[in-house]
């Protein structure tokens, strides 16, 4: 077994890991199984050091005196290049040409780290700008910075700590420190959610007008249906007892309602699949289970039909139900108000965020409120309205055969029944789609969506079957078949030109979309000048206005009440229209302008 060269307690010359420099330490034990030595430098740092790499102070002493009786020129030059007492006179006889690829080294590194902090900067640019795997880039970028210069950084704290710095490194020293602070700043940086300032639907006042216009809006298209004479000129419609229209339940149904779908919402079923990317680059996933939701639901009202349920106390108590759901939309909408205000800034939405309430509130502030793996939005876009809405129009078929003393429905309230299932069913099969739409990517989840999902899809889509229970209407087979025939027109413009949509916006580079043109923008996106995006700017609300259309025209001519869903499309379409006129004009530039010139 080698004997020990060292004893503990003595003082020695510790070479430090890694590096050719060599401190003042005390040995403080060894180890005769791996032969190494434990030591303790001034500040207390203790490591392992082999017994090559230690050294005794007489050694370095006897180094210093050889050196000190060199010519006067080699030690005015010694004296400038080094002033650590620990640096062999090997390391003092290197040639200038060494000192100058030093230099050159030192300055190329730091060339280098300028340029990758040139790319972070177009990087980040790039990130705000709405284009993907930017975070990416920045995080691979940092890490290769943060390793370049980890032993540098390393070694300069050491040397600044026993202050063995040499004089002529201290610029260059503060060089590194600057470039290293300033790629700190690059990679914190974070860009703000900016103010909404351009409001829509008639700004403040319009807003504060919607948030009771609409409510009143459902209440009177209802109320219109159940008189005798549901024509406009009998206005105003009897208004019925306030106690009438609350009953606890109603209310405790549509909970049950509500927190029903939301369990098969969180079933552990489905595929799960990543959103288009946030602001931040950053993608929220979701769950893709719809349609076995609405099989479930199905099993559910099927099993309550068999064991002799009454649906038709959905319309019975048709203006209770609404206002149930009414009054609920109101309380989730100011719970997503209250929770919004403790929201990251870059989590809010992009157009609901003006710094007003009453205009926040309407719009949406939080973009995406999740209650920990729940979407809220995403739930309500697709469940519980649209789902019920099915629900109602079959409480409606069946409520017309006991009104009536049928046996079988009406061939109207059948057709109605048909188109709407297929316009669902659609919808939650090709549930995926709904994530490219503006409702989850721009809107947030306010009481303009919260109202619309609860209250206005489910009771104001169902108003045709609604209409059909206390005015039946007769129609021929060919009628009945022109109309299926219109319906299917709309469904197929509608379907194809969404699937084509969402396809583009997932995946430009699809092979089944080789066939389509388009034009490039600035953002890195691209505009459709070819397929139904090229024939026309909308052609999914086209889509819709056809279907519409053949869902009203099996209640007959006698009222112009069962076309409110055409005229409200109509409308709809128009605003619309402005809206993604102006949002892509500012967004795209003279390549929306190209596009819209190929249109006309």
């Amino acid at each position: 077994m080698p004997n020990r060269r060292f004893a503990d307690g003595e003082v020695v010359m510790g070479r430090w890991p890694g590096s050719v420099l060599y401190y003042e330490v005390q040995v403080t034990g060894y180890n005769d199984v791996t032969h190494l030595y434990t030591v303790k430098y001034k500040d207390g740092t203790e490591l392992e050091l082999k017994e090559s790499d230690i050294r005794s102070q007489s050694s370095f002493k006897h180094r210093k005196s050889q050196s000190s009786s060199s010519s006067p020129s080699r030690r005015s030059a010694s004296r400038s290049r080094s002033r650590s007492p620990g640096r062999p006179a090997k390391g003092r006889r290197r040639s200038s040409s060494q000192s100058r690829e030093r230099k050159d080294d030192k300055k190329k590194t730091i060339q280098e780290s300028n340029l990758v902090l040139l790319k972070l900067n177009e990087n980040n640019t790039r990130r705000y700008n709405g284009e993907p795997d930017s975070t990416e880039r920045n995080d691979t970028s940092c890490k290769i910075l943060e390793q370049k210069f980890k032993p540098d950084l390393e070694i300069e704290r050491v040397l600044e700590k026993y202050s063995l710095h040499p004089r002529k490194e201290e610029k260059k020293k503060e060089e590194i420190y600057s470039e290293k602070k300033i790629f700190e700043t690059v990679k914190t940086i974070e860009k703000p959610s900016p103010k909404t300032k351009e409001l829509e639907f008639g700004g403040r006042i319009g807003t504060f007008t919607m948030i009771f216009f609409l409510p009143a809006t459902v209440f009177y298209l209802l109320l219109m249906c159940k008189q005798d004479d549901p024509s406009l000129m009998n206005f105003p419609p009897p208004l019925p007892a306030l106690e009438s229209l609350w009953e606890a339940r109603v209310f405790g149904v549509f909970l049950l309602w509500f927190f029903l779908q939301a369990l098969f919402y969180l079933l552990p079923i489905g595929k799960v699949v990543e959103g288009l990317p946030l602001s931040n680059g950053r993608k929220l996933q979701y769950r893709i289970n719809g349609f076995y939701a609405f099989v479930f639901t199905a099993a559910a009202i099927g099993a309550l039909l068999y064991f002799q349920f009454e649906l038709h106390y959905l319309y019975d108590h048709f203006m209770q139900f609404a206002v149930s759901a009414a009054t609920f939309s109101m309380g989730l909408s100011i719970y997503l108000y209250v929770r919004s205000l403790k929201t990251p800034e870059e989590d809010l939405a992009p157009g609901g965020n003006s710094g007003y309430f009453v205009y926040d509130f309407f719009t949406g502030h939080e973009l995406n409120p999740r209650i920990g793996s729940f979407d809220l939005k995403y739930f309500c876009e697709l469940r519980p309205g649209l789902i019920g809405w099915v629900v109602i129009n079959l409480a409606m078929l069946l409520a017309e055969m006991k009104i009536h003393n049928q046996s079988m429905p009406s061939l109207a309230m059948v057709l109605v029944n048909s188109f709407q299932l297929l316009y669902v069913v659609d919808a939650l099969w090709n549930e995926e789609a709904i994530l490219t739409t503006m409702d989850i990517t721009h809107d947030g989840f306010g009481f303009m969506l919260a109202f619309g999902d609860l209250v206005w899809v489910p009771f104001v889509y169902s108003l045709q079957a609604f209409y059909l229970v206390s005015h039946p209407t007769a129609i021929s087979w060919p009628a009945a078949s022109a109309i299926t025939i219109l319906n299917c027109i709309g469904y197929y413009i509608f379907r194809s030109a969404n699937s084509q949509k969402n396809k583009f916006r997932r995946n430009p580079a699809d092979p089944k979309l080789a066939y389509l043109k388009y034009i490039p923008t600035a953002t890195g996106k691209g505009l459709l000048v070819t397929g139904w995006w090229g024939f026309v700017r909308h052609p999914n609300y086209l889509g819709d206005i056809i279907m519409a259309l053949a869902w009203s025209l099996p209640c007959g001519f006698n009222h112009i009440l069962p076309y409110f869903y055409v005229i409200y499309f109509i409308c709809l379409l128009i605003h619309r229209e402005a809206r993604d006129e102006h949002h892509c004009k500012k967004k795209y530039g003279l390549a929306w302008e190209s596009c819209f010139a190929h249109l006309t």
